[in-house]
């Protein structure tokens, strides 16, 4: 079976990519930042283990060197601090850091490349998002994330390396921030304490980031190239999914919407249309 190179892997998607990879038999190869190695959910060997004290400090020579043997690059890494990494600096950093392991992806001669964007590329409002659809950041942080999917488009384009971009929506699960929606609403359900929200009605696509996971890892499995929007396809509105969740705990009276009001920046909609290529063994 084919080796992977994963970063990211202690994340909230990189941890269900590195389960499904495995899972598919996969040979995968983290690299995680040093003294994290015990986040990681899958059991690595010692010479599938890479540690470092910043992956987007390193120069394409140690990246060539990480993925010798490597058959395909999945890069979940990113700087993702909660309520901070929209404006952050940071961006540029994993823009330039990013486009230095696929220099030195590509002189180690690996054949394909998977890099992680965002919904947030996308000019929004949108409820029916195709990879079509125009692009225009809102934020710093989808600014640099579509940078580097122009500067990965044009540099692995040149040089005969598949490259694929998976955009992914709003995930929710195991391992969600607890300041995130989904990860609030239980919190507070769970202490029987009251959930305020706004009024709902935003269209959003929601996804089980396990779902996100295993359609990445798909896209190992395929070799789909290009723009993926990894997202369920389904328009639903932030009230309905919220009781959904309250629905579990039969505990919709604690619930009220309206009382906080809706950032300015918040659009109306976001969803999109999947174009994910499922494997045949997933599809069967």
């Amino acid at each position: 079976m084919a080796t992977v190179l994963l970063t990211g892997a202690t994340g909230f998607v990189g941890r269900q990519v590195h389960r499904r990879l495995v899972a598919l038999g996969y040979d995968v190869r983290v690299v995680v930042r040093a003294g994290t190695a015990s986040r990681l959910d899958v059991a690595v060997e010692k010479g599938s283990l890479i540690e470092t004290d910043d992956l987007f400090a390193q120069d394409p020579a140690w990246w060539k060197n990480a993925c010798a043997g490597v058959d395909t690059v999945v890069h979940c890494a990113w700087y993702v601090e909660q309520g901070r990494y929209l404006d952050a600096p940071e961006n540029a950093r994993c823009t330039a850091g990013t486009f230095a392991l696929a220099q030195g992806a590509c002189d180690a001669g690996v054949s394909h490349f998977v890099g992680i964007g965002t919904c947030m590329e996308y000019r929004l409002p949108g409820d029916r998002l195709t990879v079509q659809a125009p692009l225009e950041p809102s934020s710093f942080y989808a600014a640099c994330k579509l940078s580097a999917y122009h500067m990965l488009q044009q540099w692995l384009g040149a040089r005969g390396v598949a490259f694929s971009w998976c955009r992914v929506f709003y995930l929710y699960g195991e391992g969600d921030h607890p300041r995130r929606l989904a990860a609030y609403v239980r919190r507070q359900l769970e202490d029987g304490k009251t959930v305020q929200l706004t009024s709902g009605t935003q269209l959003r696509d929601f996804l089980d980031v396990s779902e996100a996971g295993a359609m990445i890892a798909d896209v190992v499995e395929t070799r789909q190239a290009g723009a993926i929007n990894i997202c369920s396809g389904e328009a639903v509105t932030i009230r309905t999914f919220v009781e959904r969740i309250a629905d579990e705990y039969g505990r919709r009276d604690l619930l009220e919407f309206g009382t906080v009001p809706p950032h300015a920046s918040d659009p109306a909609a976001v969803v999109g249309v999947c174009n994910l290529v499922r494997p045949p063994q997933a599809a069967d």
